[in-house]
């Protein structure tokens, strides 16, 4: 359980990217990158994961900033939330962004905490996190998805042995943008749309993206399709500040003569991966969006929910969430 104490490791500081990346080729698995640091330092104490060298990625320019990429913009991955959230092109295109990492946390937490360790943190699940052998941590049993387990901010869907959710508020929103993530490593680099970079435990159960121990995200590329879209994001949480998403749903909408052309309609919270609503989008194409229409939406985006014990009460939060953001649109 709980340990609070923190192992011994090397802290390597590189000064550009390929360095770095040679550091997480030399040590693999016992390398890890860190970041703003807020949540690998926790790692480090309760769970007693032991890298041997750490490599800080705090001095690297490149990964930093907001700046435009053909028809749209891309953002380092250790560009802080404070300043995602306040850049004028954030603010001005995809304003879904701007909101969902304004409510990451605390703003002590934002102006230090990075986007791409929001995109990459583990699990909130305390099960795991506080050193259970559960199946994420390589044991044979869930014990969030026990008979009597506490498990009031875990899964309603996709379950496949855990039940454990992705905390991240900025993901969502970059699935509903159609975002794609830059990823690279000493062999190159390879670009992941957003929606195929969170990784679903039926296919690799000890992971929460696909990022193998030698891959660093380096950027994330938002394309133009909706820039300037109808935007709607709400999250709701235990208490406002300091909290993860008990759900959050972030849409984008395309509306063109009172009726919705296209959408993008994704939470969070609710799966191990951020959860698309592709069929709740194709119901509401062509529609006008008022209160049956969001009524309609917020039902069938429940219809396959397999609550637990204790987080039934995420049914209708994920209802009325879906339905205000068709009617927001």
């Amino acid at each position: 359980m709980m340990k609070d104490m923190m192992p011994h490791f090397d802290l390597v500081q590189p000064t550009d990217v390929e360095s770095a990346l040679d550091l997480l080729r030399e040590h693999g698995r016992d390398a890890w990158a860190l970041a703003g640091g807020y949540d690998s330092f926790d790692w480090f104490k309760n769970r007693g994961k032991q890298p041997s060298v750490v490599v800080d990625l705090e001095g690297l320019d490149e990964l930093k900033g907001v700046r435009e990429a053909g028809d749209g913009i891309e953002i380092g991955a250790t560009t802080s939330l404070t300043d995602v959230e306040n850049h004028p092109l954030v603010r001005e295109r995809y304003g879904l962004l701007a909101e969902a990492v304004s409510v990451v946390a605390s703003p002590q937490i934002r102006n230090g905490g990075t986007l791409g360790g929001n995109l990459c943190q583990d699990t909130r699940c305390w099960y795991y996190r506080y050193g259970m052998p559960c199946y994420r941590a390589g044991g044979n049993v869930c014990y969030a998805g026990a008979p009597d387990a506490m498990n009031r901010e875990h899964a309603l869907f996709g379950a496949d042995r855990c039940v454990a959710v992705t905390p991240s508020d900025a993901a969502p929103a970059l699935v509903a943008l159609d975002a794609e993530m830059v990823v690279r490593n000493t062999r190159g680099e390879r670009v992941i749309p957003a929606g195929e970079f969170f990784m679903p435990p039926g296919v690799d159960i000890t992971r929460m993206t696909v990022l193998d121990p030698v891959d660093l995200l380096t950027a994330v590329r938002i394309p133009a399709r909706w820039a300037g879209a109808r935007f709607h994001f709400e999250k709701v949480a235990d208490r406002k500040t300091w909290d993860f998403p008990l759900v959050n749903v972030a849409a984008v909408f395309r509306v063109a003569d009172g009726r919705i052309e296209d959408s993008r309609i994704v939470l969070g919270a609710v799966e191990c991966i951020p959860r698309r609503l592709t069929d709740v989008e194709e119901l509401v194409r062509g529609r006008v969006p008022n209160e049956s229409t969001g009524a309609e939406a917020g039902e069938l985006a429940t219809q396959d929910a397999r609550p637990l014990n204790y987080n039934h009460f995420k049914i209708p939060l994920v209802k009325n969430l879906v339905a205000r953001a068709v009617r927001s649109a």
